[in-house]
């Protein structure tokens, strides 16, 4: 019984460590996103961070905000969402799918 318990300790120390490498280098990924046909694009890393925003100076229009704010709202909503999928994507991978709360 000591036996398993301490192979099931060691394990869970690998897959720490996996996954503390992987948190990591997840920082560093970047994904490119767009809205409006590219009008308005964000580049976001796995922290869920923008790390770039660019307009297309042809959807800036003063009598149309509403419109921008949509497209603001789409990409950066669509960003988020794409980050949160590839770090529980790469994370599923080092738990074996194993959903763990609180992990990630």
């Amino acid at each position: 019984m000591a036996k398993n318990l301490n192979h099931l300790m060691k394990q869970a120390q690998v897959m720490q460590q996996k996954m503390s490498t992987l948190q990591k280098e997840l920082e560093s990924r970047e994904l490119d996103v767009s809205s409006g046909g590219g009008m308005v694009k964000i580049k976001i890393n796995g922290k869920q961070e923008i790390q770039e925003f660019k307009l297309d100076k042809e959807c800036v229009d003063p009598t149309d905000v509403e419109t921008l704010e949509e497209l603001i709202q789409t990409a950066v909503n669509q960003a988020v969402k794409e980050s949160q999928e590839m770090v529980s994507s790469a994370m599923s991978k080092v738990t074996g799918g194993l959903n763990i709360p609180g992990l990630f």
